[in-house]
């Protein structure tokens, strides 16, 4: 699985102790307030629990973590995607979070935290696909339409490496959020979604075999927390980001919402 690594338990072991040991000396913010803005349709990352109606998830845990260690209050706000990165970069928002790949134009924007995952793209298609099964087939397929949220790594992963490169491409219909693309797909609108597996394992858990993803993996990413630019924030963060990773807690996080989390249940 994606975020299962094998190591060397010795060499793990040394690679973790400077780490633990700067745990203890992480940044304390006074108890600040910090806006972190989400758009809650990324699961597992963060999304609203159909069960309850609160928003939840990996990044939602992980978020709460680090505030606590660094002793500051969070306060959670929503926005599109399309308008995130732009509304972070002027100030709106202290950080941002949404499973956002590192990415150097948006570097020009935005600064970046250390990346706290590392994802790939999958295919996301009905349980009862069988007009294609990878990328290539799918290309060869005419009337295949994809699903995407403009400017994000799935729209450009289905132009430049499923399609041929044309960013207007008729095949590419294009929808606000990443659950409406899934819904697009569900109803028959498309015939394909490009998600990280992550997510798109979540879909498929909660799709009673509606749902299936297909193909190799059509790339990889880091994702990071995003910050304004000069943000006095993202060193601290980092610090404690390094801490989570060295004292298990991000391993806890995965196993929690990517081996034990069923959506709906």
């Amino acid at each position: 699985m994606l975020f299962r690594r094998t190591v060397l338990a010795s060499f793990a072991a040394l690679a973790l102790l400077p780490l633990a040991a700067s745990a203890a000396e992480l940044p304390d913010l006074g108890g600040k307030s910090v806006v972190v803005v989400t758009e809650n349709a990324y699961p597992p990352l963060q999304f609203v629990d159909p069960k309850s109606g609160k928003a939840i998830g990996w990044e939602y845990d992980a978020m709460n973590e680090i505030a606590k260690r660094l002793n500051f209050k969070v306060e959670y706000q929503n926005t599109s995607w399309d308008a995130m990165i732009q509304a972070v970069s002027d100030g709106q928002y202290n950080i941002g979070m949404t499973g956002i790949t590192i990415k150097e134009d948006r570097k020009q924007k935005v600064d970046f935290s250390d990346p706290y995952m590392r994802s790939q793209q999958f295919m996301l298609v009905r349980g009862d696909e069988k007009r294609f099964a990878d990328g290539k087939s799918f290309g060869e397929f005419k009337d295949g339409l994809v699903g995407a949220q403009p400017g994000t790594t799935p729209f450009y992963t289905a132009v430049y490496e499923v399609l041929d490169g044309n960013e207007q491409n008729p095949r590419i219909k294009l929808f606000e959020t990443f659950g409406a693309t899934v819904q697009a797909l569900k109803a028959g609108d498309v015939d394909v979604v490009l998600t990280d597996g992550t997510a798109g394992k979540g879909y498929v858990d909660a799709s009673n075999g509606a749902l299936k993803l297909i193909g190799e993996p059509l790339g990889t990413e880091d994702f990071g927390f995003i910050f304004p630019k000069g943000s006095d924030l993202v060193a601290p963060v980092n610090a404690a980001i390094s801490a989570l990773k060295a004292d298990g807690t991000l391993d806890g996080l995965n196993k929690k919402w990517f081996l034990d989390y069923k959506m709906g249940e």
